[in-house]
C-alpha cells in the first residue's frame, strides 16, 4: 500500500505540474482523453478476448485430445509467429476482400486479443505444467473425471502461478492498443499526433500522452499484485 501511496502521489505531482505549466493544455487535453477513453474501451474487450483464449488454448495444447492440441498449436503458432501490425492490417484491410468487412473496433480488438492470446496460452500451459505431477496422479486414483480434475484441482492451483506472467502481458496489450491508430481509430496517440499537428506543442502533448499510458499500466500492475495475494492467502485457507 505504501508503494501504491508513493507512485499515486508521484503521478498527482506530474499531472499536477504539467497541468500548472503548459499553459495551452485546457486547448489539446480534452482531444487526448477523448481518445483515452477508445484506448480503455479497446483494451478492456481486448484483454476479454485474450484471456478467453490464452486459457481455452493453454488447456487444448496440454490437455485436449489429438484435434484440439493440433489445432491449439497451429493458432499459437501463427499468431505468436507473425507482427501484430500485419495482423491488423489484415484484419481490416485484406477481410473486406474475402465479404468480411469489420470495423475499426472490431479489428483492432480482433487482431490484438488473438496476437496476445497466442502469448498467453503458453503461460497457461507452462502453469499447468507447473502443477505437481503428484496432484494428477491422486485425482487419477480418485476416478475424478477430467473436466473436475481440471477445475477442481489443477487449474486453481495453475491461476497462482500463471498471474504474474498475464499481468505483464495485459500491459504490453494495453502498450499495443497505440497500433489501431494505423486503422482510423482515434486512440491516445493518434489523438496526440493530431493535437501536436494543430498546436505544435509536442512537450507538453506527448508527456501527458505518456503519463496517460504509465498510469493505466500501473492500475493493470498494482491489480494484478492485488490479486495474487488475496488468491494465494485463498488456497492457503483452503488448503
Amino acid at each position: 500500500m505504501n508503494r501504491i501511496a508513493v507512485v499515486s502521489a508521484l503521478i498527482a505531482f506530474l499531472v499536477g505540474v504539467s497541468v500548472a505549466t503548459f499553459s495551452e493544455v485546457r486547448m489539446f487535453l480534452p482531444a487526448i482523453l477523448k481518445g483515452a477513453v477508445v484506448t480503455v474501451q479497446v483494451s478492456v474487450l481486448s484483454i476479454a478476448l485474450f484471456l478467453f483464449m490464452s486459457v481455452i488454448s493453454g488447456i487444448g495444447r496440454s490437455h485436449g485430445n489429438t484435434a484440439i492440441r493440433w489445432i491449439s498449436t497451429v493458432y499459437i503458432e501463427v499468431f505468436r509467429g507473425t507482427s501484430l501490425l500485419v495482423i491488423l492490417f489484415w484484419m481490416f484491410f485484406v477481410m473486406p476482400e474475402f465479404g468480411v468487412t469489420l470495423s475499426p473496433l472490431f479489428a483492432g480488438v480482433l487482431a490484438i486479443g488473438l496476437n496476445f492470446g497466442a502469448y498467453g496460452a503458453e503461460v497457461v500451459r507452462g502453469a499447468i505444467s507447473a502443477v505437481p505431477r503428484g496432484q494428477t496422479e491422486a485425482t487419477i486414483a480418485l476416478n475424478m473425471s477430467a473436466y473436475r480434475r481440471m477445475t477442481r484441482i489443477i487449474l486453481p492451483q495453475a491461476i497462482a502461478i500463471m498471474i504474474p506472467g498475464m499481468s505483464n502481458l495485459t500491459i504490453e496489450l494495453i502498450k499495443a492498443t497505440a497500433l489501431v491508430s494505423a486503422v482510423t481509430l482515434v486512440d491516445i496517440t493518434y489523438a496526440a499526433v493530431q493535437q501536436n499537428q494543430l498546436h505544435y506543442r509536442t512537450v507538453e502533448i506527448f508527456t501527458i500522452t505518456l503519463l496517460l499510458y504509465y498510469c493505466l499500466a500501473q492500475f493493470v500492475r498494482f491489480g494484478g499484485e492485488a490479486l495474487e495475494d488475496n488468491y494465494t492467502r485463498h488456497l492457503r485457507r483452503r488448503g
